[in-house]
C-alpha cells in the first residue's frame, strides 16, 4: 500500500464509527454524512453521492450477496436487452424487478443533480450497480461507450471519472458513487474506504430502522398497559357502584361503549376521572 492510499486517518475512522450510532440521524442524515465523509477522506474524490435503494422483489433469493458474494447465475435478476430502442433510450425495466430509490443525498448541488437525472430516467450507471450487486468503474468517461446521457451529463459538471460501490444489508440496499475531475483519479484503494464507508452507512440505516420498529412497539405496549389499567380501575368503581362482579362491569361498559359510540378507553378514562357516563 502506497502513502496515498493510506488513508484511514484516527479521525476518519472515528467519523466512520459514528455512522453506526443508532438513533444519531435519520436516513437521509445517515446518506449526507456518509457522501460527506468520502468527499472529504478519499483522496481523488471531488464529490460523492448516495441512494437508499428499494430491493426488486426477484432479489430475495440471493441469499450470498448479503454477504457480500457475487449474485448467483440462477438466481440472478433478468437484464433487458438495450439493442431494441437505441443506446440512449433502453426500455424500461418490468415493474417487478424495477429497483427503486427511497432516499438519496449528494455532497454537491451539481452531482445532486447528475443524481436526480439519472434516477428520473430509470437506467444508467447506478442502476447496473444495482441489479448486478457489482462495482463499477469508469476511469475516463471521455472514453465511455455505456450510458451516454449520464455522462453528458457528468461532463458538463466537470466530471472526468467515478466508481460506484453497492452494499446489500437486508433489507437495506445502498449505493455510494465517487466522483473524479481528473482521470483515472479513483484508484483501489479508493474503492476499499468506500466499502467501508457505504457498509457503515447501510449498517446504521438498518440499525435506525430496527430501532425505530421496537419503539414503536415499546410505545404501543405501554399504551395498551395504560388503557388496560384505566379499564381495570373503571371496573372497579362500576363493580362498587352496581354491586356487580367483575365480568358484569365489563359487559355493562361494552353496552354503554357501543350504545353511545365511545371508545371503551375513552369511557373508562371518564368513569375514573369522575366525570359521569357520556
Amino acid at each position: 500500500m502506497t502513502a496515498t492510499e493510506t488513508v484511514l486517518t484516527d479521525q476518519l475512522a472515528l467519523e466512520i464509527a459514528r455512522l453506526g450510532m443508532v438513533g444519531e440521524s435519520s436516513d437521509i442524515g445517515t446518506l449526507h454524512r456518509v457522501t460527506e465523509l468520502a468527499s472529504r477522506g478519499i483522496p481523488g474524490c471531488a464529490g460523492a453521492a448516495s441512494v437508499r435503494w428499494e430491493l426488486p422483489k426477484t432479489s430475495g433469493a440471493d441469499s450470498g450477496a448479503a454477504l457480500g458474494l457475487p449474485p448467483d447465475p440462477s438466481q440472478e435478476v433478468p437484464r433487458v436487452p438495450l439493442q431494441s430502442t437505441g443506446p440512449e433510450t433502453p426500455p424500461p425495466l418490468p415493474e417487478d424487478i424495477r429497483p427503486e430509490p427511497l432516499a438519496a443525498a449528494a455532497s454537491h448541488p451539481d452531482l445532486a443533480e447528475v443524481t436526480d437525472r439519472q434516477l428520473s430516467r430509470g437506467h444508467g450507471p447506478i442502476f447496473d450497480v444495482v441489479l448486478d450487486r457489482r462495482a463499477l468503474t469508469s476511469d475516463d468517461i471521455l472514453g465511455e461507450t455505456r450510458w451516454p446521457e449520464a455522462m453528458s451529463d457528468m461532463l458538463r459538471r466537470g466530471v472526468r471519472c467515478f466508481t460506484t460501490t453497492p452494499h446489500l444489508n437486508p433489507p437495506v440496499l445502498v449505493t455510494l458513487t465517487l466522483y473524479g475531475v481528473t482521470p483515472r483519479a479513483l484508484g483501489h484503494g479508493r474503492n476499499a474506504l468506500a466499502s467501508l464507508l457505504i457498509a457503515q452507512g447501510s449498517a446504521a440505516v438498518t440499525n435506525t430502522r430496527q430501532y425505530d420498529d421496537a419503539h414503536r412497539t415499546a410505545v404501543q405496549l405501554q399504551q395498551a398497559v395504560e388503557a388496560r389499567a384505566v379499564v381495570d380501575q373503571a371496573k372497579g368503581i362500576l363493580m362498587h357502584a352496581l354491586g356487580c362482579d367483575a365480568d358484569e362491569a365489563f359487559a355493562e361498559m361494552r353496552r354503554i361503549s357501543q350504545t353511545r359510540h365511545v371508545k371503551l378507553t375513552a369511557l373508562a378514562q371518564r368513569i375514573v376521572g369522575h366525570q359521569g357516563l357520556p
